[in-house]
C-alpha cells in the first residue's frame, strides 16, 4: 500500500501515513522534541511532516505559542481519524505477516462438534508455534471467501467453486431437532418419512438438508432461517423441525429442544477447505489431526 492513504479526490489522496504518525506523536508527546525522540527522527523532520500535512489539508492542526503547543479543534478531529487509520494499517501488516504463526479455522454453525475442544487442546500441545483461532462466519464458505479464515470447516461440497480445494476429514450422522414435547421426541430415532408432513426449517446458505432428501411425492414444507439461535428458537416452539449434522447436537444443547438420529439418512461429510494454490503451511497438520479425531470417534 506504500506510505500514502487512499482517497477518492482532493487533498486526501496526498496525505501520507508518516505525516499522520507525526501529528499523533506531537499531540501525545506535547512537543516536537518529544515526538522526534518517539519516532526516531530529527526535530526539523517532524516539523516538515506536520507542515506538509497542514499544507495538504489547508488548515492549521497545531497551535504554537511561546508557552504552549496544543492541537486546534480541527487537529483533534484529524488526530482521532489518524489513530484509526494507523491502527488499521498495523492490523493489515499483522494480517499479512502472521501466516505462519496463526491458523484461523472458520465455521458456520457448529465448528467440529464434540471434537472442537479436543482439536484445540491437541493443537496447542503439538503445534504451540502456530496459534489456533476458531472464527464463526455464517456464510457458504464459513468465512473462507470473505478472507476471515485460512481454513474452513464446511459440510456442503464446494465442487462448483474452483477457487477452493478441500479434503474430507470425517463423517457425521444426521439428527432431527424437535421440540421437547413433540410426539416424535419420545422415540430413540426417527425416519425421513416421519418428517414428511412437517415444516422443515433450513439455513439456505449453510444448511446440509434439502427437500431432495425426500421422494417428490412426500416432501415437507420448508421455511428458511439464517442463524443457529433463530433456528433453535423456532424449533423449540414446535412449529418447525430441523435436520442437521451431529455436531449441532453436541455444540448447541438447548432447553426445549431434543435431538434424535435420523436412521435412514445419509451421513454428512465434514470437509476442510482452503484457497486453491495457496494453502496455509499448517493445512496438512490440521487435516491429519482432524481425520484422526473423527476416525477415533
Amino acid at each position: 500500500m506504500g506510505d500514502r492513504t487512499s482517497g477518492t479526490a482532493g487533498a486526501a489522496a496526498d496525505v501520507e501515513l508518516r505525516q499522520l504518525r507525526c501529528l499523533v506523536a506531537i499531540i501525545d508527546e506535547g512537543s516536537f522534541t518529544g515526538a522526534a525522540a518517539e519516532l526516531g527522527l530529527s526535530q526539523p523532520a517532524v516539523s516538515r511532516q506536520l507542515a506538509a500535512l497542514e499544507r495538504e489539508l489547508g488548515v492549521p492542526l497545531i497551535r504554537r505559542t511561546t508557552r504552549e503547543l496544543a492541537p486546534t479543534a480541527t487537529g483533534v478531529r484529524v488526530a482521532a481519524h489518524a489513530r484509526r487509520v494507523l491502527a488499521e494499517m498495523a492490523d493489515l501488516v499483522a494480517e499479512a505477516t502472521s501466516g505462519h504463526t496463526r491458523l484461523r479455522v472458520g465455521y458456520a454453525w457448529s465448528a467440529l462438534g464434540r471434537h472442537t475442544v479436543a482439536f484445540q487442546r491437541r493443537w496447542s500441545a503439538t503445534r504451540p508455534e502456530v496459534r489456533l483461532q476458531l472464527v464463526r462466519t455464517n456464510s457458504a464458505t464459513a468465512g473462507l471467501a470473505e478472507g476471515a479464515c485460512d481454513l474452513a470447516v464446511v459440510r456442503r461440497p464446494l465442487d462448483g467453486d474452483r477457487r477452493f480445494d478441500s479434503a474430507i476429514v470425517g463423517l457425521e450422522r444426521r439428527y432431527c431437532a424437535l421440540a421437547a414435547d413433540d410426539p416424535l421426541a419420545g422415540r430413540r430415532s426417527v425416519r425421513l418419512a416421519d418428517l414428511a408432513d412437517r415444516t422443515l426449517l433450513v439455513d439456505r446458505r449453510t444448511g446440509t438438508t434439502t427437500v431432495e432428501m425426500w421422494p417428490p411425492e412426500s416432501r415437507p414444507e420448508v421455511e428458511f432461517t439464517q442463524e443457529i439461535d433463530d433456528w433453535l428458537t423456532v424449533v423449540a416452539t414446535g412449529r418447525c423441525v430441523g435436520v442437521t449434522a451431529e455436531s449441532t447436537r453436541d455444540q448447541y444443547p438447548r432447553p426445549g429442544v431434543v435431538y434424535r438420529p435420523v436412521r435412514d439418512a445419509e451421513p454428512i461429510a465434514v470437509r476442510l477447505a482452503w484457497w486453491q494454490g495457496a494453502p496455509h503451511p499448517a493445512t496438512g497438520a490440521a487435516i491429519e489431526l482432524l481425520t484422526r479425531l473423527y476416525r477415533n470417534g
